[in-house]
């Protein structure tokens, strides 16, 4: 089997540089470097670098296409998830049917506790607009102080708001919201009509998979990760390596 497969190199790089690049199998070390690199210079490997983070490949596959070092491609994997996170950060505020709802990563699993109250885990907070994006925010705690003020920041007041009964949305007619719908969960109620929030839980959904590629995220770099999950998850649909050009080209990450 092997780590990317010629058809992915195809579109990538082309016809050319595909039949150029040396693939590794899985019978060869796994400390074997690549032998040749088939880009010219060092420009030609950044920017196929830029590609291949466009399509999710992770560090160890692209420093054995590129043949730059591992720990080279980490840093630049890493400006880009901050170019992201900046771009994530500056999107507009959210409006109309939004559903909000909390959800939590990491940690070990202990007996008897999951989701609210479970140890070692890190609180993330979502905003979702039907038919639209996704935003997301590492928070404290689930506070109704800590998750209010962030939905008074990200979403309009003529919005109508779907959640769970977490006792953290309470009074959110009261701040002028238009409409505030609940679906409980602890009644095995999980849809009633329109009223769901099936939309944001399909997002944490896609970011634990995709994260668990990963057999661990650091503490320090989790929020990045995390915004990448929310820009793959928001243009999954798009040209992910013409977004993110342009991202780098309105603010460079040098």
């Amino acid at each position: 089997k092997r780590a990317v497969d010629t058809a992915s190199l195809y579109f990538i790089f082309g016809s050319g540089l595909a039949e150029r690049t040396m693939i590794f199998s899985e019978a060869r070390p796994a400390n074997e470097k690549q032998v040749c690199s088939p880009f010219k210079n060092f420009r030609g490997q950044i920017q196929a670098t830029r590609k291949m983070f466009a399509l999710d490949l992770d560090a160890r596959q692209a420093a054995a296409l590129t043949g730059l070092n591992r720990n080279t491609i980490n840093r630049y994997f890493h400006l880009i998830r901050t170019r992201i996170a900046e771009f994530c950060e500056n999107q507009s505020p959210f409006t109309g049917e939004i559903e909000v709802d909390e959800s939590y990563f990491g940690g070990r699993r202990i007996k008897g506790k999951r989701g609210r109250g479970a140890a070692g885990k890190t609180p993330v907070f979502g905003i979702f607009q039907r038919h639209g994006s996704v935003y997301t925010e590492v928070v404290p705690d689930c506070a109704k102080a800590t998750l209010q003020a962030i939905i008074r920041g990200r979403v309009s007041l003529d919005s109508i708001i779907h959640t769970d009964g977490w006792r953290g949305y309470n009074g959110l007619v009261d701040l002028g919201y238009k409409k505030h719908l609940r679906v409980q969960h602890g009644q095995n109620e999980f849809a009633r009509g329109r009223c769901h929030i099936n939309g944001i839980e399909s997002f944490w959904s896609f970011a634990k998979r995709r994260l668990m590629k990963f057999h661990g995220v650091p503490d320090h770099t989790f929020y990045l990760h995390l915004k990448e999950c929310e820009f793959r998850f928001n243009y999954r649909g798009d040209n992910l390596y013409a977004i993110i050009l342009k991202i780098i080209r309105e603010k460079p990450l040098f």
